[in-house]
């Protein structure tokens, strides 16, 4: 247990709320990919379950606005983390009594939208009592528990679907491990309600100027949080810029621009042209990844193989985000994004071949492609701050990185719909190609320095 003694308290503040948390976030990400191949046993097809995925990613934005602005207004946080374990484990209750991939897709919907409106009030809450020092230490121990709570997840789901259809019908399978997950996170809430910390009296003022001292490479699993820690967390931190406010910012950097003071580089041409590239490789990532679940079901993998290929990304890109770290500090970020953009276009696509000619037959070596394919998430995600670092104005940067999670959170919603609706009319290996395609035209805005 991590104790951080909290200055001018009696007694320290725990971690044990965090690790709660945590495992909240592991029956989350089991449930990611539980509800579509759930939807997918009732009927729903491959358009079906790329619009899951797309009103998941969007859903998660009112939520945390509305609720971000409550938390501020009110001065409390802890209602707003309660709330969402103990929402998400209603949902997840009542999800193997719903009977229509339609209903399920709402239920799907609310989930995300009380996840992420808890998520960006846990910004606050993880560096209460803690000198302003370890700040940066401490988002990074947030990302890490949820990034390696939702890994845990799936490894839940592989093991639970890979040996429960031995004794159960599959599909009673999945509803009792519903049931399960939604016990698991009710006892999440009662950790999260006993061990919560003291009232907090950090000023999210002094959150929002220390965060533009931190670095976001440190925070671990390749998320981070936008500056206002009222904003979601892994979709769209920074949905409501302020246009005045850049367009000021922006001025004045085109002013240092002329003066000499700002480099070159970071004139707004090349941030310009690098957010159009993160939209082309999101929207070609999420067209690859928005009708995975039905693909790999109709290819004829049981729920547990894909629960394993999943997992299998994700594992790749839990382990590679250190190593990334490490190479890109001898590389550079940009030719280590570059390699990994354009593996993965050409990796898309192969999938999608494999799988359609070859069938269950290559289940490991779709194992080692998706592994393959979360190496090169972790290199996009170390790699994408430090480019938006470097070639945005010195005064902008806070936006910049803001921005571009905006960007690649919205083209993730639009390519999951889009995959979903091009695999359901023309197949898949049309979608994935198109995937490949898209991912590739975003390398080719990258490479150009």
């Amino acid at each position: 247990m991590t104790v951080v003694r909290s200055p001018g308290r009696d007694r320290p503040v725990s971690d044990d709320w965090l690790y709660a948390w945590g495992v909240g976030y592991a029956a989350v990400g089991a449930a990611s990919l539980l509800v579509p191949l759930y939807a997918i046993s009732l009927g729903a097809d491959a358009f079906h379950v790329g619009l899951m995925a797309s009103t998941a990613a969007f859903a998660g934005v009112p939520g945390a606005l509305l609720w971000g602005r409550l938390a501020a207004r009110t001065g409390r946080r802890r209602p707003f983390v309660l709330v969402a374990l103990g929402s998400t484990a209603g949902v997840l209750a009542l999800t193997p009594v719903l009977t229509s991939p339609w209903t399920l897709l709402l239920a799907n919907a609310a989930l995300w939208f009380v996840v992420s409106a808890a998520a960006p009030v846990l910004n606050l809450i993880v560096v209460e009592g803690v000198p302003e020092s370890a700040w940066d230490e401490r988002i990074g121990s947030l990302n890490a528990v949820q990034g390696y709570g939702w890994v845990v997840g799936l490894a839940v789901g592989t093991v639970w679907t890979a040996l429960a259809p031995r004794v159960l019908d599959p599909t009673a399978a999945q509803e009792l491990l519903f049931f399960l997950l939604a016990v698991t996170t009710t006892i999440a809430l009662g950790v999260v309600r006993l061990r919560y910390p003291e009232r907090p009296t950090t000023d999210p003022a002094r959150f929002r100027r220390a965060f533009r001292r931190f670095e976001p490479s440190n925070w671990g699993a390749g998320r981070f949080v936008r500056a206002v820690p009222y904003g979601p967390n892994r979709l769209y931190w920074v949905i409501s810029i302020s246009a005045r406010r850049w367009r000021a910012r922006r001025r004045r950097s085109e002013s240092d621009q002329q003066s000499g003071t700002v480099a070159t580089e970071g004139g707004g041409s090349p941030l310009r042209r690098y957010f159009v590239a993160v939209g082309l490789f999101s929207v070609g990532s999420a067209i690859f990844w928005g009708p995975m679940p039905a693909y790999l079901t109709d290819v004829g993998f049981v729920t547990g193989v894909v629960f394993l290929l999943f997992l299998s990304a994700n594992v790749g890109s839990a382990v590679c985000y250190t190593p990334v770290g490490k190479l890109v500090g001898k590389r550079g970020p940009r030719p280590v994004q570059s390699v990994a953009l354009a593996v993965r276009s050409a990796l898309f696509p192969a999938v999608g071949l494999a799988g359609v000619v070859l069938g269950t037959s290559l289940g490991y070596a779709l194992a080692l492609a998706f592994l393959l394919i979360g190496v090169t998430w972790a290199a996009i995600a170390v790699t994408a701050t430090g480019i938006v670092t470097r070639i945005s104005p010195s005064g902008n940067r806070g936006e910049a990185l803001g921005a571009y999670t905006a960007i690649a959170g919205f083209g993730g919603g639009v390519g999951s719909v889009v995959g979903g609706a091009i695999a359901s009319l023309t197949g898949y290996t049309v979608t994935f190609v198109l995937a490949g395609v898209v991912v590739a035209a975003g390398l080719g805005l990258v490479v150009r320095e």
